[in-house]
């Protein structure tokens, strides 16, 4: 699927259904942010929710005092209803609009937070372009949460193909630089009220050397 494509995808995805009945709708993200906070990171520091879109990840980071926040999601209608949602605490938040396979990172962060858009990416090539984002945003010592559908998740979501991980090939697919920390599984209820298997795992990024 091309950039293109994506876009045109998630942009209606969001422009028919509303925010909460999407099946990845959570009111209280409790894993993600136990993960967050597991990883010992500072209210100054800078982090980033790819995928975000709508999500009230953001709303409870702001609560919990994260004061440098960035958005990042491909449809700009998601971002959009995060704003509104947030009313003046949404101008506090750094909301990107990109593709992340072909974002160029302007800031680095201290820790990178997707619960969204790597079990979405089955060609080879868009996952490596997307751990080359990671890798220009992430800084040193830096923490990833990745969330993705387990091997016994579905198959399909929103009408597209995904890739089911492990812990373990989720680790071989960052690779050496960055070293699994902990694992958390879910059993995400949807509105729908199908249950969805997540797996979530949390990684530090490695001084190699050469590094």
């Amino acid at each position: 699927m091309s950039q293109v494509e994506r876009q045109e995808h998630w942009q209606g995805v969001y422009t028919r259904n509303a925010t909460d009945e999407v099946s990845w709708f959570q009111m209280h993200p409790i894993v993600s942010l136990d993960l967050i906070h597991a990883s010992d990171i500072q209210p100054e520091d800078r982090l980033i929710d790819v995928g975000g879109g709508a999500s009230t990840l953001v709303d409870h980071l702001l609560d919990s005092g994260f004061r440098m926040v960035s958005v990042l999601d491909i449809a700009g209608p998601a971002l959009a209803a995060s704003r509104s949602r947030l009313g003046d605490r949404g101008a506090t938040v750094d909301w990107i609009e990109a593709d992340v396979t072909t974002w160029h990172p302007s800031l680095q962060y201290s820790l990178w937070h997707d619960r969204a858009v790597f079990h979405f990416l089955t060609d080879p090539a868009d996952r490596a372009a997307y751990k080359t984002a990671l890798n220009h945003a992430l800084q040193k010592d830096g923490c990833v949460v990745i969330a993705t559908f387990a091997l016994d998740g579905p198959e399909r979501c929103s009408g597209l193909p995904v890739v089911r991980y492990s812990p373990e090939s989720l680790s071989a697919e960052l690779g050496p630089s960055y070293r699994l920390e902990q694992v958390e599984h879910e059993d995400h209820r949807t509105p729908a009220g199908r249950t969805q298997r997540f797996v979530y795992c949390r990684f530090r990024r490695l001084l190699l050397g050469g590094e």
